[in-house]
Parts: structure tokens; sequence; C-alpha cells
């Protein structure tokens, strides 16, 4: 039972894996498809389509996806016509592999659920007779015309082709299944015969069961050409001897395969039965066929030539069968070079593995945990007076350190996976639309916590096709303007101050900011006598339901959507701001924090509590200036608020005290903390500063979720609970000054 079970989560495991590798084949085959239907005529980029519905096609059959396999096939065909010049490449042609490329993935959503759904199959169904009847009604190309020789090559003549297959004694400890690649063969052809070698395997007492000993013999009739025979076996070629025979294989082919397959007399003689068994006619004598140990004393020119001196032959006749038989016979050589790279750590395969998201979360949960436990170690060390207890907490607290940037470091990805996915939604929004729109990519490699990549998709997308519908003009439009008529739009990611910024940057009309405003005051978000900054008005944008639309689409204008935006960057601890010139373009940027797990902190209190912010954003610590101390008005107490003098810049300041209502602090030195995010700056008075702290990040209840200026809470080494204050919030807090006439919600605070 429990060997069962232990196959049933390799299984298992591998199917998740295949599901994984098969959608990075999908982002390849999707990205060769784009670059397809702007550069035709790149051969390189056609492979790589090829290769990667191949890739799907050929691991789908491993695991028995007959539908993935069925239809991928289909698609696979229409590429080699591409590839065969039998077909040229036209928007008919992308359109349709582009939309078998979603099938494809709608196919291995089935699998990953386990469900079956049969719409989906009709789809399967009708996209494939779609595909077929392209192949057969398209237009050949209009290049060179290909030659009778190379046509010759590209298409072997209808015949039975033998192969001969001989696995290795790993095939089957490497994950190999040999009946799943025989099985294959019928999408290329139909097997006529088979035979196993039974002699092959030892006796059973020393029979080991995860060696491989399995060799065949096969009669394949195909129409494909060799390549495609190869094609199925290409995911086992290191762990398997092929020879494949076509159907105008010499007399001399088989005398060379006969010499390498049979060492011996008695088993070339054995091998020759098999083969007439199996209906191969072959006009040689029994000594014709000897191993070349045997016949060396003949003379060149008889017909009982040794297998050596045909093949010499035949290498000088058909000098590309020649590297063919070259490369059967460094298989071997070429085999064991691979293995020694794979045990050196020098190939792909030993320099990444894949790893649950799950685990690598626990990970960094056990991390948290670990820092956590060292601070409190610090702390005891301190209380304790020890040096040699704090000397032995500063150096755990050191490679707690390392280990927390490491484990860190796992969960970076960069954002730039994301950003590819966009050329896509570019491409397909813009046929929609009539509009010529030229997507840029930069900052591809910046690097950003795995979860916030994921979480960070839907609202970028949103931005996008807004940018695309109503930012970007049509080429009518443009051209009456004066601009290109093709637009630009621009996805650029860079480090800023310890964040990362995003920016969704086009060249179209901007915001109307006079309509924007006209709006709001139509839907009473703002008093009509109200005065509002640029930066206020940008911002209307983000409320709810608000929509300047004059019409709906199919992309947007019913004012869904925005808001919704704006809400899960700051779930993130982010923020969006907006910079827009009318008639230029818009901008729409982005700022999010690195990482949501762990970060460096620094420690301050308030009013008897503990207050932790991003060290990362602090500037510097000063006193507290005069202006932080006037009291305001006639009651005499401190300002929440104000401005103050930084050595001739004015910059706001936040009382936190004041702010989340401490009760205040008995006289004594103050210190005011300048944090900045970005270019903005401000300054946060506190009670008392700790100094460093790593501070890991819990969330707030649900109960203190609409608390302003607060991102989380942490547990300090004591065990006591320390706030983490949300900067970002903070100075938005500091600098926001309501307009007259401008309704706002009444904010929550803490008491």
């Amino acid at each position: 039972m429990s060997a069962d079970i232990d196959d049933d989560e390799i299984i298992a495991a591998a199917r998740i894996g295949f599901l994984d590798e098969a959608q990075e084949m999908l982002a390849q085959f999707e990205t060769a498809l784009l670059v397809m239907e702007v550069n035709p005529n790149d051969a390189e980029n056609l492979n790589a389509a090829f290769r990667a519905a191949h890739t799907i096609k050929g691991s789908a059959g491993l695991f028995g996806f007959d539908a993935v396999v069925a239809f991928t096939h289909e698609a696979e065909t229409l590429l080699e016509a591409l590839r065969s010049g039998e077909l040229a490449v036209d928007e008919r042609v992308t359109a349709l592999l582009l939309q078998s490329r979603d099938q494809i993935e709608r196919l291995l959503a089935e699998v990953r659920t386990g469900t079956q759904d049969p719409a989906l199959a009709d789809t399967s169904r009708t996209l494939g007779a779609e595909l077929r009847a392209l192949r057969e009604t398209g237009a050949p190309t209009p290049e060179a015309p290909i030659s009778a020789v190379e046509r010759a090559v590209q298409n072997a003549p209808d015949g039975v082709f033998h192969l001969s297959l001989r696995f290795g004694a790993d095939a089957l400890r490497n994950g190999l299944d040999p009946l799943a690649f025989i099985r294959y063969l019928d999408t290329v052809g139909e097997v006529q015969a088979m035979h196993m070698l039974t002699e092959l395997v030892p006796p059973l007492a020393q029979l080991d069961p995860e060696t491989c000993h399995i060799g065949v013999e096969i009669r394949l009739h195909s129409q494909a050409g060799k390549g495609a025979i190869e094609d199925v076996f290409a995911f086992c070629l290191d762990d398997c001897e092929l020879a494949i025979l076509p159907p105008d294989a010499t007399p001399a082919d088989y005398a060379a395969l006969l010499a390498q397959r049979a060492p011996s007399p008695d088993a070339h003689t054995d091998l020759l039965a098999l083969w007439a068994g199996m209906g191969v006619q072959l006009p040689l004598r029994q000594d014709a066929a000897a191993p070349a140990e045997a016949t060396a004393s003949a003379p060149a020119g008889d017909e009982a030539a040794p297998p050596a001196a045909l093949a010499q032959i035949e290498r000088r006749a058909h000098p590309a069968d020649a590297a063919s038989a070259d490369r059967r016979e460094n298989e071997a050589d070429r085999r064991g070079a691979t293995k020694d790279r794979r045990s050196a750590g020098g190939g792909e395969e030993a320099r990444f593995i894949r790893v649950r998201a799950d685990k690598l979360d626990r990970l960094i949960d056990l991390i948290g945990e670990l820092v956590i436990a060292s601070s409190g170690a610090q702390l005891v060390a301190e209380t304790e007076q020890s040096p040699r207890f704090t000397e032995a907490a500063l150096r755990i607290h050191d490679l707690v350190q390392e280990a927390r940037d490491g484990a860190l470091g796992l969960r970076m990805v960069p954002i730039g996976e994301t950003f590819s996915r966009f050329n896509r939604v570019v491409r397909d929004v813009c046929k929609q639309l009539g509009k010529e729109v030229e997507l840029q990519i930069t900052g591809g490699d910046t690097e950003l916590d795995k979860s916030m990549v994921e979480t960070i998709a839907d609202p970028l997308m949103h931005l996008v096709r807004n940018s695309l519908d109503h930012g970007i003009e049509t080429a009518d439009e443009r051209v009456a303007a004066g601009k290109p008529s093709q637009g630009h739009l621009a996805l650029h990611a860079y480090h800023e101050s310890g964040s990362i910024v995003i920016e969704v940057r086009d060249d179209g009309r901007g915001l109307n900011r006079a309509r924007i405003l006209a709006k709001a005051v139509e839907r009473e978000l703002v008093a009509p006598e109200a005065v509002l900054d640029d930066e206020s008005i940008c911002q209307l944008i983000f409320a709810p339901g608000f929509s300047t639309a004059a019409a709906v689409t199919n992309l947007s204008g019913r004012g869904v959507g925005m808001d919704v935006v704006k809400r899960n960057i700051e779930a993130l601890r982010g923020q969006i701001r907006i910079s827009s010139v009318e008639g230029a373009g818009t901008t729409m940027q982005i700022r999010l924090p690195l990482t949501l797990a762990i970060i460096d902190g620094f420690l301050t209190s308030v009013g008897g509590v503990s207050y932790v912010m991003p060290l990362e954003l602090v500037a510097e610590c000063i006193e507290v200036p005069a202006e932080c101390r006037q009291l305001d008005g006639e009651g005499g107490e401190p300002r929440v608020a104000g401005h103050f003098d930084l050595r001739g810049e004015v910059l706001p300041f936040v009382d936190l005290s004041r702010f989340y209502r401490h009760t205040p602090a008995a006289s004594g030195r103050r210190s005011l903390v300048v944090v900045h995010d970005g270019s903005s700056r401000v300054g946060l008075v506190v009670d008392r500063l700790h100094g460093e702290h790593q501070t890991v990040i819990k969330p707030l209840g649900q109960v203190f979720q609409n608390i302003r200026g607060l991102a989380g809470t942490t547990i300090l080494g004591s065990g006591e609970v320390a706030l983490i204050l949300d900067v970002p919030a903070l100075l938005n807090l500091a600098t926001e000054r309501p307009a007259h006439g401008m309704r706002r919600l009444p904010s929550r605070q803490a008491g």
C-alpha cells in the first residue's frame, strides 16, 4: 500500500511539474506568435513557436492527456506547414494560432481541475477543423521556389520506416516511461510490427526493478518525415539509442545497423531472422551481414563487404546520412558527457529547482519567528549584562539577518514576466478598437515579492486597458492633433528609496480636469464652489463608480474598476499617483514596498506605545523644532499637524501623540524623525528613539483595518506588540489641504 501511495505522490508531483512547464511553454508560444505577426520571415522565431507547441504535446502525451495532445497536434501541423514553406504567414494564420494557444491553456486548466467540459471539446473540434482547412486552402508562400531536392528532403516518401530502439539502464530512474514514447508513435503513423527483445532482460534473481532493459524493433508506416519521428523521442535522447531507417534505406544501411546492434554471430543471426519476420526484405547473404571482425579480409569490391566498408561507402555517397550515423555512434559518449555535466553542476538542471510556494511561505514564517526569538535573546543578554552572552546573541543576530535576506531573496521574482503578458493584451485590444499602439517595456528585471507580483497583475491590467480605451486616440484623431498615427504605451519599473515604482505611461489625450470636476459636482462628490488643485482633481477618478466616458463599451465606461485598483494597491501598503498633461498623455505611478514579510525597521515610542517605521524611509532625526511646539488656537493644545523650517525647506509634520490621542508625555526631550517617500518628505514627532529593529510584519485585525496611518503590527523581543506606521498614508495626511466645499468622509482614528 505504501508503495502505491508513493507512486501516486510521484505521479501527482510530476503532473504539477508538467502543468508548470506547460504554462512556461505557452508564454513562449504566445511571444513567438506575436513576433511572427510583426516579422513573418523570422525562421528562428517560427522554430521557437514549433518547439513550444511540440514540447507541450510531447509532455501531455507522456501523461495520457489525449485532448491536449490531439488539439496541439493540429496547431503543430500548421506550424510545420509554415516551416516547410507550404503555407505563408499572414494575419489569418497568426490570429488562428493565437486562438489555438488560448484553447490549449483552457485544456490544461481542465487537466488541472480534473473536470471535463463538453463545450470545450466542441471548441477543440471546431478550431481543429479550422486549422486543417487553413492548411488545405492556404496559398503557398511567395518566396523563392523550393527545389525538387529540397522538397524531397522535407517530405519523406510514403512508406515504412524501421526503428531500432534501446533504452539506457537509467531511463526509469530518470522518470521516463518507455511505453509512453512508443504509444506516441500513433500520432505520426501506424505501427505495423513491433517486437520486444526479451533476451535483454536478465534472470529474475538478477533483475533490478529500477533498471531498464527495454529494446524494441518497430516497423512504422508513416507519411511524416524522419525528423518528425525523431521528435517523438526528443525527450529521451539522453537515455536511449535510437536508429531510424527510412523507407528508401539501402542494404548497406541495414548492414551498418546490424553491426551496431548484433556484436556476435549468434546475435546477428537472431536479429536478421527477427527482421525477416517483421517484413524486412534484404538482398543480403548471411556472411554479408556478419560483424566486421568475421569478414575483415574480404576484397573491397566484393558484394560481401563488411558492414564497416559499406558504411564508409555510404558516408561518401550520402554525407547527411553519415552525419546521422556518426551522431548515433557518439550517442553513448554524449550521454556520458551530459551526466558528467549534471554531476559537476554545470547544467541547467543543477542550477534550478522547483519549490512549492506554500513551502517557501512556511520558510519565511519560520525565519520571522527566528527574528523575533533573536530579538528576545538580545534583550535577555542586555538584561543579564553578560559579555559572553551578549557576544553570542549578536552573532546569532547576524546569522539570522543573513538567513532572513537569503530567504526573502528566494521569493523575489522579476516583474518582466507580468509585463510580457501585456503584449497580447495590447495586440487584442488594438484589434478590437482599431488603434495602432506600440508597447515599450523597460525594467523587466526589477524584482519584487512574488505574492505582490500576483496581486498587482489585475490593477496593471485595468490601467493598461484604460490607457488603450480612454487615453490613446485613434489614428485619425492623433494625426489631426499633430501626433504620429501610432500611439505609444510604456510599462516601466525601477527601484527607488527602498520601494519599487511601476509606471504606466501613454502619449494620449490626457485627463480632462474640467470634465472630471464637472462630473464630480454632478455626482455630489464635490461642492460647486470647491477649489481643488490638479492632484486632487486627478484623484477623483478613483471614487467608486466614477466615469467620464460618454458611452459604455466592452472594455470600460461603467466606472467599475479604478476604485478597486486603488484599494488593491493600498492593501499592499502602496499608493498610486497620477501625472497628466491634457493633450500630451498620462502617467500612472504605483509605488510598492519590496516585500510584505520582514523589513528593517526604526523603533520609536509615543505615549508608552511602540511604533516602527521602515528604516529605508528614515532620512534623519532632529530635535523638535520650535514651530512644532507652538500651541494651536485658544485652547492651548499642541497642533496635530503643521509645517516647519528644515534648513530653508518648508516641510509638513504630524505629531503622533496628538494624532493617535495618546496621553501627553511627561516633560522631556522629544524628537522629530524626517521620513521620505520618493520626492516628498514629512516630519513625525515622537517621544523616544530606540534605533534599528528587525521587523516581522503581522497583518492588522479586521477591526483595525480602517485606522489611518497604520500598515500592520510586529512583536518585539519582549513579547510586546508594536505598531508599524504607514509612512505614505501619514505623508498624505500631512500634505492634504481639504478644499473649500470638498466633501470628505470622517476618518476613523485610534482612541
